[in-house]
């Protein structure tokens, strides 16, 4: 009888240390930072502003070209001694200039909206949050900290690093 109570006593014990184990909390870390310049860097949005980037780029390219050659043309007829037709170039140079201007200043204008409107992005953070959460459920952890938070972090093993699980996740 001592025997079975000695054996149920181990067996409690072991059951008991196998219940607390599985209680033990998991923790992870994710870089949102890193997160963050994946899903951007290949996101739509993304994409179509550094698209309109580079359309003014070309476009702003184009028109100082023209406005060289204006110059150029202009130092010719002055050397010649041409003065009516500089006269006239003058004329074109400074409507050049007055649109090369107005037209940087509106697109850096629908430039900056566009980066402030990808800055302000809250669809990516909820979907950012519904990974996360299907990240800690199916890898158990009981709370994922956020590397950028100061002083959050003291230290951390790379093996609690879950940021490139998460970016596959999103699909990055």
């Amino acid at each position: 009888m001592k025997k079975h109570i000695a054996a149920f006593l181990v067996i409690s014990i072991a059951v008991s240390a196998l219940g607390f184990a599985q209680q033990i909390t998991k923790f992870a870390v994710v870089d949102t930072n890193k997160v963050y310049q994946a899903y951007f860097r290949n996101s739509a949005p993304v994409r179509n502003y550094e698209s309109k980037k580079e359309e003014f780029q070309n476009e702003l390219d184009k028109q100082i070209v023209e406005l060289q050659r204006l110059n150029d043309k202009k130092i010719e007829y002055e050397r010649s001694g041409n003065e009516a037709e500089a006269m006239k170039l003058e004329s074109q140079i400074t409507k050049k200039t007055d649109f090369i201007n107005e037209y940087t200043n509106a697109k850096n204008t629908e430039l900056d909206s566009l980066k402030k409107s990808l800055q302000d992005n809250n669809a990516f953070y909820r979907q950012l949050y519904d990974t996360l959460a299907r990240v800690a459920e199916s890898g158990g952890y009981s709370m994922i900290m956020n590397l950028q938070e100061a002083n959050a972090v003291l230290w951390y093993s790379p093996s609690v690093d879950i940021t490139d699980q998460v970016i596959s996740q999103l699909g990055l």
